[in-house]
């Protein structure tokens, strides 16, 4: 590490801190949870694609690209498939209900138990997602910088945790939108710098990536185990982004801050922008990465490259850190681990705000209201030991979740199991007027217990963990609704679409 790449990592990680302290002043449970609903458009999208990219995102993609599946490009099409379905669905009906947490929706439409069984999945889920996504990236930081994982992963735990603590919501997403820029920025130079070092151009760098290999856009071969196949990641990656930005606490708290609802559509759509930029740069820089180590295998093992990733495949993930690490000049070799820092902090502080709020919304105050303190000061404080509390957990699960698979099936297997069958939910409520509460907590718990055994005893790709959890959700809740009488509903969404007014 030269002293001015530690000097721009350092000077990352104190502006961090130091908006938390900037927007800790004057702090309100309303104003902690949802940065007083005074959000703009602008926050609201990039926020939202800064949490929900994550540091896994940061490595896969051009890790994926890298090696034979830039069929992973086809996710692309699956996110603008999902954004008319959150701007035009999910966002109105949190907007009109007025509710704190995605999850205050389910009572209201089923009973407090479908609200607390959903708001659960959700925590183990966004816990699960955070220890992976904070692993992933930590694998890239600590080659980089010749320290060890558990080292990265405390010192970015701690930095996150802290300004989540100081700022609230309103600093999490400024930190989000800074973070956005900063590994925005990098993509841009690092495609500039590989170009530079390859010796050859653009329509050469393409032509050696696809001599010789097939199937590298797109392959509708229908197999459960091909990695990356083409319907999978249409089908898979879909619901996942629909769970995700349409369900999931971490988006919706972004839309619920928004000064409107047509302000949180315009962040939605921001979003999508942002994805249709930062995906290709990422799969673009797996194909510039490829050109350049086939001029130069040595650099990555011996053989021909083709040699080289068929004896080890898993060197894909390897290409982008050591072309770091040997090629970036002082000072931006530091701004590339301040991106993936960016990353990991953002994955970080998203989770633990979000899942404190689901923790005192969805089950403090629902269930233990005398728990909740009298004072706004006193609130406050049990928040933040709850943020802390949270932190811990998440950072301590982070440092062990290695064994469980390489970077894009960690995500993957600890959260299919739970994001598929909290989105049947969600979707059995707002348009199944049949839809019982009974038939919604067994057919969700069926499922996850089945996608769980099946994760583990099948050897199938693991997005199609997603369709397979959220289809067996939705079929045995809607069918089994048919056991017990319905009971009237004012909750669906055609129903609250027609007597609830939208705000401009």
């Amino acid at each position: 590490m030269h002293p001015f790449d530690i000097v721009a990592i350092a000077v990352y990680l104190l502006l961090m801190l130091g908006l938390g302290i900037a927007f800790g002043r004057n702090q309100s449970r309303r104003e902690f949870f949802v940065a007083g609903g005074t959000m703009g458009w602008l926050p609201v999208g990039l926020s939202v694609m800064a949490t929900l990219f994550s540091s896994n995102s940061f490595v896969f993609y051009p890790s994926a690209a890298f090696g034979n599946s830039l069929r992973i490009g086809a996710s692309l099409v699956a996110f603008a498939l999902m954004t008319p379905v959150v701007i035009w669905v999910f966002v109105p009906v949190y907007a009109r209900l007025k509710v704190e947490t995605a999850y205050e929706y389910l009572e209201l439409r089923f009973h407090v138990s479908v609200r607390t069984l959903a708001s659960g999945l959700f925590v183990l889920l966004r816990i699960g997602w955070m220890a992976s996504a904070t692993y992933a990236a930590s694998v890239v930081v600590s080659s980089v910088m010749g320290v060890s994982q558990t080292a990265v992963i405390v010192a970015l735990g701690v930095v996150s945790v802290g300004y989540t603590m100081l700022g609230g919501l309103r600093a999490v997403m400024w930190t989000d939108v800074i973070q956005f820029f900063v590994f925005a920025v990098t993509i841009m130079i690092t495609l500039g710098l590989i170009l530079s070092l390859t010796e050859s151009g653009p329509s050469e760098i393409i032509r050696t990536y696809f001599d010789g290999r097939e199937g590298l856009i797109v392959d509708f071969s229908p197999s459960m185990v091909l990695p990356y196949g083409t319907w999978v990641i249409l089908i898979g990656v879909f619901l996942e982004a629909v769970s995700a930005f349409g369900v999931d606490q971490v988006a919706v708290q972004r839309f619920i801050s928004a000064r409107s609802e047509r302000t949180a559509q315009w962040g939605a759509a921001l979003n999508l922008a942002a994805m249709w930029i930062v995906i290709p740069g990422l799969l673009m820089i797996g194909i510039g990465l490829y050109s350049y180590f086939n001029q130069h295998p040595t650099e990555l093992g011996t053989g021909t490259m083709t040699e080289i990733l068929a004896d080890d495949p898993k060197v894909a993930d390897r290409a982008m850190p050591e072309f770091v690490r040997l090629h970036f000049p002082p000072g931006l070799a530091g701004l590339f681990l301040a991106a993936l820092m960016a990353a990991i902090m953002s994955s970080i502080d998203s989770g633990v705000h979000s899942v404190t709020t689901a923790i005192v919304v969805d089950f403090r105050d629902r269930h233990f209201p005398k728990l909740r303190p009298k004072d706004e000061r006193s609130e406050l404080r049990w928040i933040r030991l709850m943020v802390l509390a949270i932190g811990v957990i998440a950072i301590t699960l982070a440092c062990f979740v290695g064994p469980l698979g390489n970077v894009f099936d960690i995500g993957k297997k600890l959260t299919a199991a739970f994001g598929g069958p909290l989105l049947a939910i969600f979707v059995l409520a707002l348009f199944s007027r049949r839809a019982t509460s009974l038939a919604v907590l067994i057919s969700v718990l069926i499922s996850t217990v089945l996608t769980l055994y099946l994760m583990y005893t099948q050897n199938w790709f693991s997005v199609w963990f997603w369709p397979i959890g959220f289809g067996m959700s939705l079929v045995l809740g809607f069918f089994a609704s048919f056991l017990q009488p319905a009971k009237p509903t004012q909750y669906t969404y055609f129903q609250i679409m027609r007597t609830r007014k939208g705000t401009p």
